[in-house]
């Protein structure tokens, strides 16, 4: 995906035979494979919605909704870039994750120190 927030829908490929040349306009090829980048995702019922941005041939700003059966989607990746927020040391660099791999302690992190607050007992 080109865009800094927003989602990736990626397709099993019987789906993406299925779909045919209906779907092509909106896939972008990437290193993952074949995908729909897409500003929101709705899986809350059969069909997936994605909400997806266009421009009409005269640049008009739309918004698209292209729905698929549940069934014909492998994974939707989130590619969103909010902030930080909960509980965490915001003075600290992020600890950054490569797939497939465990979560790597700071140097500096003492056992339990990114646990969440135990609240004292009232008294």
């Amino acid at each position: 995906m080109n865009e800094s927030a927003g989602y990736a829908v990626f397709f099993f490929p019987p789906a993406l035979e299925a779909l045919g040349d209906a779907i092509k306009p909106y896939l972008q090829d990437g290193p993952a494979g074949p995908h729909v980048p897409c500003r929101e995702v709705d899986t809350g019922g059969a069909f997936i919605e994605m909400t997806l941005e266009g421009r009409t041939v005269d640049g008009r700003a739309i918004a698209l909704e292209l729905m698929v059966p549940g069934n014909m989607v492998r994974m939707i990746v989130s590619a969103h870039s909010d902030e930080e927020f909960g509980f965490h040391n915001r003075n600290r660099a992020p600890v950054l994750l490569e797939p497939g791999l465990g979560i790597m302690p700071q140097a500096d992190a003492k056992p339990g120190a990114d646990a969440a607050p135990t609240p004292s007992p009232a008294g």
